[in-house]
């Protein structure tokens, strides 16, 4: 199951890591958001050992979707080395959650 990110300094801590990761921007009063929360837990079973997936809620951490632009969630960022590669804004497929994280992998 994916845990979710305390703050933006631990965010920044993971992201200095450099690997490969995946952010679930999320909230708890948004439905599509919960649409979202399966897959990518799903995604950290089948994936967890090669790329951090993890969860944000947007509402704890008011500054984030500013910083990436965000305007609607459920917004999933997808990480590589450091710089943000892709969002996938709205409720997907499982398939194109994982081509986006397989992708980054290879």
């Amino acid at each position: 199951m994916a845990e979710f990110i305390k703050d933006e300094a631990e965010f920044d801590t993971l992201l200095a890591e450099g690997k490969v990761l995946v952010v679930d921007c999320t909230a708890t009063w948004c439905g599509p958001c919960k649409l979202v929360a399966p897959l990518i837990d799903r995604l950290a079973v089948e994936y967890g050992d090669r790329a951090g997936i993890f969860k944000l809620d947007i509402d704890a951490n008011k500054a984030f979707p500013k910083r990436f632009g965000l305007r609607s969630i459920p917004a999933v960022i997808f990480f590589k080395a450091g710089e943000k590669m892709e969002i996938i804004l709205g409720v997907k497929s499982y398939e194109e959650f994982s081509l986006a994280l397989t992708n980054l992998l290879d």
